[in-house]
């Protein structure tokens, strides 16, 4: 429900806050006042297109602030909080919600601003949170029941429990039903294509199996086709080295000797010494493990002098070959040889499912048999429920509708099969609701052939019997009891009091008879100074006597006459009768 209502710089009204309770508040005002500015301000607060004429003249700019008070499982609380709203949660479990709507008019057009919990949000989302917390309606925006969704959604709440049950049962099914036709539909109308894929992803993957790349195979190629390209001189290198080490062979000319045999010659010159020096016996022992490392190196560097002379020109073939052939493949799927590997890996379960088609095609099939057989069941379950439902609806409707001065009206529940397969996602029917507004005419959908003053006591009779079953927290009319008088006006009062029993309702009226049934009454108070030439409304909380005063004015033109005030008072008396 809607705790206060700030308002700043909107139409006639500077500066106005309206503290609002559970209930049936009242809103009223001589014409001209300004009352309606109320309503504009919610609907502002509801995402309503920002309008620049509506800033008050001397005003930079218009400001509606509303605090709301929600539940903690509420849809208005979890759209405000996803978007990063700031709320207070309150004693009893509720949540404080602050909305807030600036418009702004300049010479460069009109900006807006909305914010939900102190954080900037899209005005779209604004309308989102809004819809959940209020519905308004006036004489020219009966919107709320209107669409065919909204429509078929007040008639399953209306069902009760053992509709929703029925409903979730055939959402869920229908679900599984419309993916397996897709699925179904997918495979057929691609089949060739998908032949045709499958065909060509197990030609890559052979390719690939064949060639075998493991991970890092072609940095070791290039290093490989490196060393081969350089095979000469590095036979050269190795060879002069192990000569220097062992010494030339015995058909070279060289007759230098090799770094082992001055070594040992070393060695044993120091041997030769006379006496057992430990100086030299340590020199000659080190000398020998000297000659055992360069004969090793020596033998090292025979052996790769021999494998450079194996048949280097057809292993440097061989590498380029292998080489290019990876290259090739990291062309077509790498561009890495580990991604050629990845990709391998990634598409052999999508090749499985493209060779599986045919059998997947048989299993779809009679899934989707089985599946449209139990839908076929939900959804007549779900006919009979609602047909059961339109049939109390249309009951209680048309008894509000007679008890607000509609004698001959009358309100049907239409269900009409689904087009197509007959199988919608909510059922196999539309729902349309429609008034037949006197007799001899045929029933027509919500807003085609009432007047605003009809099609405001239908939304009024549907909003009375809907409120216990589909309710948002707060309903607002604008005038819903204009074109009417009297009796009617009497049985309206009484029926928006009914309806403030379940939810809070906030009615712009200029009749008396309706403004005696609420709870709470607000006036709004044109004040005119024509030196300045600028007029201004306050928004005033009437105590008892004054309601009194307001009610006599309404009745008579104006608070004095005695006679409108004891009429006053027997209104009050009357509706604090009948609201027991």
């Amino acid at each position: 429900m809607i705790d206060h209502l700030r308002i700043s710089g909107l139409g006639v009204i500077g500066e106005a806050t309206v503290d609002l309770d559970p209930g049936f508040t009242v809103v009223t005002g001589e014409t001209g006042a300004g009352k309606t500015m109320v309503v504009t301000a919610l609907g502002l607060l509801l995402g309503a297109r920002a309008d620049a004429g509506a800033v008050r003249r001397g005003s930079s700019r218009a400001v509606v602030d509303a605090g709301v008070r929600v539940a903690a499982d509420h849809a208005a609380l979890r759209l405000a909080q996803e978007a990063g709203a700031v709320v207070d949660e309150g004693d009893d479990g509720t949540h404080d919600l602050v909305l807030s709507r600036s418009v702004t008019a300049s010479g460069e057009g009109t900006r807006s601003r909305a914010t939900a919990g102190g954080r900037s949000v899209p005005v779209g989302l604004l309308s989102e949170i809004g819809a959940t917390l209020v519905a308004v309606h006036g004489q020219n925006d009966q919107v709320r029941l209107q669409g065919a969704d909204a429509q078929r959604h007040a008639l399953d709440a209306f069902g009760g429990a053992e509709l929703a049950a029925a409903l979730r049962a055939y959402r869920a099914d229908h679900a599984a039903w419309t993916a397996a036709r897709r699925e179904r539909e997918e495979l057929t109308a691609h089949r060739q294509e998908r032949a045709r894929e499958a065909e060509a992803l197990q030609r890559s993957l052979e390719e690939i199996d064949l060639a075998e790349p493991q991970e890092g195979e072609d940095e070791e190629l290039r290093a490989l086709i490196r060393r081969l390209e350089d095979v000469e001189e590095l036979r050269a290198a190795s060879g002069e080295a192990h000569a220097r080490l062992a010494g030339p062979d015995v058909d070279a000319m060289d007759e230098t000797p090799g770094a082992v045999s001055l070594v040992e010659a070393a060695r044993q010159a120091v041997l030769a010494a006379p006496g057992d020096d430990p100086d030299l016996a340590a020199a000659a022992a080190r000398l020998a493990e000297a000659a055992v490392v360069l004969t090793d190196i020596a033998g090292d560097l025979a052996r790769y002098t021999a494998d450079l002379d194996a048949d280097a020109a057809s292993d440097l073939d061989a590498a380029q070959s292998r080489l290019a052939e990876l290259t090739r493949l990291q062309r077509l799927y790498g561009p890495e040889l580990a991604d050629v590997i990845d990709w391998a890996r990634t598409q052999r379960p999508r090749l499985d499912e493209l060779q599986g088609d045919s059998g997947r095609l048989e299993e779809l099939e009679a899934e989707v048999d089985r599946l449209d057989a139990a839908l076929r069941e939900r959804a007549a379950t779900l006919t009979a429920l609602r047909t059961a439902a339109a049939e109390r609806l249309e009951t209680a409707v048309t008894e509000e509708l007679h008890a607000l001065f509609m004698p001959d009206a009358s309100f049907h529940v239409g269900l009409t099969p689904v087009a197509g397969d007959g199988l919608g996602p909510y059922g196999a029917e539309d729902v349309t609701l429609a008034l037949r507004p006197h007799a001899g005419v045929e029933p027509r959908p919500l807003g085609r052939g009432a007047s605003g003053g009809e099609l405001s006591r239908v939304m009024l009779a549907l909003e009375v019997v809907l409120a216990a079953t589909d309710p948002v927290p707060t309903f607002v009319f604008d005038e819903v009891d204009a074109g009417v008088g009297g009796e009617a006006a009497v049985r309206i009062g009484a029926r928006l009091a009914r309806l403030a029993r379940h939810v809070q309702v906030i009615a712009v009226t200029h009749l008396p008879q309706v403004a005696a049934y609420a709870d709470r009454h607000v006036r709004v108070e044109k004040n005119s100074d024509p030196a300045a030439g600028v007029t201004t409304s306050d928004v005033v909380t009437l105590t008892a006597d004054e309601r009194v005063e307001e009610l006599a004015r309404m009745l008579a033109g104006h608070g004095d006459s005695a006679a409108a005030r004891e009429h006053a008072r027997e209104l009050l008396e009357s509706s604090v009768r009948e609201r027991g």
